[in-house]
């Protein structure tokens, strides 16, 4: 297994690694990357139980698609996109859903709080902006994830999301307004 872990530390060994030993290589990539998704899930969902559940999707998508991989770009960055596409597609069939369940006068559930970047800034500010990220709704937290926190470009979220740049741009305006008031309204409370 030391052969693999060492193997998997650049692009290029993870193919020759799975290639070796695919069981064992596939469990040091989710060893290694398991973190970086379910934290990449839960910014975009706000929910705990559907991030663990994306993560799973997507490591089960990543073991489908790992021939596809072509190293053209670097394997964080195919990995990164697989993610994001994955809650993408998540969203879209729980909206179909939500359509559905709202004629049947059913509520969506709720959201839990997500985690931003955990080393940027003090815990008590991390846990308010979690909260607000949380109560903005789906449409609006989606862009501001993907272009604040993952730095997605307007361009690239309109292509990903099938908008225009200008709801892109229009979405995130909204959103940081309603994060604003969220944030400022929680601390006159305290």
């Amino acid at each position: 297994m030391a052969s693999n872990s060492i193997a998997i530390e650049s692009d290029a060994g993870i193919k020759e690694a799975l290639s070796r030993d695919a069981m064992s290589g596939f469990e040091e990539l989710y060893r290694k990357y398991y973190r970086r998704v379910f934290s990449l899930c839960i910014r975009m969902t706000g929910n705990i139980t559907e991030a663990e559940d994306l993560t799973q999707e997507v490591f089960i998508q990543l073991h489908r698609k790992l021939s596809s991989f072509r190293g053209e770009a670097a394997f964080t960055t195919w990995l990164h996109r697989l993610t994001v596409n994955q809650v993408l597609m998540h969203f879209r069939r729980r909206s179909v859903r939500s359509e559905l369940t709202t004629d049947d006068g059913e509520m969506p559930d709720s959201i839990d709080p997500g985690t931003v970047n955990p080393e940027a800034m003090p815990i008590v500010d991390r846990i308010a902006l979690d909260n607000a990220i949380s109560q903005l709704p789906p449409g609006y937290r989606t862009v501001f994830v993907l272009h604040d926190v993952e730095g997605y470009e307007h361009e690239e979220i309109a292509r990903l999301l099938g908008c225009s740049s200008g709801t892109s741009k229009s979405q995130l305006h909204k959103a940081r307004l309603k994060l604003r008031r969220l944030l400022k309204k929680r601390a006159q409370a305290a």
